[in-house]
């Protein structure tokens, strides 16, 4: 009988580093030695990563936090009023990453800030607003909220370094988790249908490239292998057409075209995750439930019993 593999154990694998985490072994990066320096590069990269990943227009300066909490407080309308909140997030985001730096600042000039410091308190403060805030916000594909994103400079300031890579590692193992239960829905929508046949190695490609893009941090020179092969592989699937007789009904037509755009958008959700490297639980259930209505279609049977079916399976 195998031993349970824990998580956090480390080892090579075809001459890569890897670490251990809830099922998955993961590219290992070590943390920098620890230090506010090191620090304040982390928030940096967390900053421009969450603006990267989040809706256009919320990346307010932290200078104009006043005025972005003054805009919130007042709007009644509450469409506009979410909006606002998420540029009021940016400016607390930014306003605490303004204050770290001048910490940092302070610290290499040999000037002692503890961590009780009104300053670093402030600090802190911000980013725990900005976490509440940030869970309103949506990807920048108009999706559901990536609300983890907003909690990881916080983590980053309140933690040491070495425990908040591994925070990262869970989530990666999680988004990994995401990927290939999107992966084996898509493989199993088309399983038996004739029309499909070879796409199911083409979904699985992207899947196995698109674990590694999450892993995967831009400064490693790996990024030179994984990302070609993650565009080459998405860019596979999405020339594939089914097999259709040329007296294809208007209806296999119309299903057809349904499968084309569950196997477009499978693949864009895929790349928001492994780009994210969070899971999307929302946007994954929306989108397996549309699987669901196109397998019921496809079978002629009602919408429950066909999520019945892959319940049980």
């Amino acid at each position: 009988m195998s031993r349970k593999v824990k998580n956090g154990t480390r080892k090579e694998i075809d001459a890569k580093s890897c670490i251990y985490f809830d099922g998955y072994w993961i590219r290992y990066y070590p943390p920098p030695a620890e230090s506010l320096t090191a620090k304040k590069t982390l928030i940096d990269s967390l900053t421009r990563r969450l603006f990267h990943h989040t809706e256009h227009g919320i990346n307010t300066p932290g200078e104009s936090l006043d005025l972005a909490r003054q805009a919130f407080d007042s709007e009644q309308d509450l469409a506009r009023k979410r909006v606002n909140g998420a540029m009021l997030a940016g400016a607390l985001f930014n306003r605490a990453a303004d204050i770290f730096t001048t910490v940092v600042d302070l610290a290499e000039k040999g000037v002692h800030i503890s961590p009780d410091n009104e300053l670093m308190r402030q600090c802190g403060e911000y980013f725990q607003e900005a976490l509440e805030l940030g869970k309103s916000v949506k990807h920048y594909s108009g999706h559901e909220g990536i609300d983890e994103l907003w909690g990881e400079p916080l983590k980053a300031f309140s933690l040491s370094l070495e425990d908040f890579y591994h925070t990262r590692y869970v989530k990666i193992a999680q988004s990994m988790g995401n990927i290939d239960k999107l992966g084996a829905r898509m493989c199993g929508l088309f399983a038996d249908d004739p029309a499909y046949a070879g796409v199911g190695a083409c979904i699985l490609e992207v899947c196995e490239a698109a674990k590694l893009e999450s892993e995967t941090i831009r400064t490693d020179s790996a990024i030179f292998e994984v990302w070609p092969r993650f565009v080459a592989a998405g860019e596979a699937l999405l020339a594939f057409r089914p097999l259709l007789p040329e007296q294809a009904s208007i209806q296999e037509r119309q299903m057809a075209e349904r499968g084309l755009q569950l196997i477009a958008d499978g693949n864009d959700l895929l790349t928001y995750i492994s780009g994210a490297r969070v899971p999307m639980p929302k946007s994954t259930s929306e989108y397996l439930s549309r699987c669901d209505a196109y397998q019921a279609d496809q079978r002629g049977l009602p919408l429950a019993e066909a999520r019945r079916r892959r319940s049980t399976a």
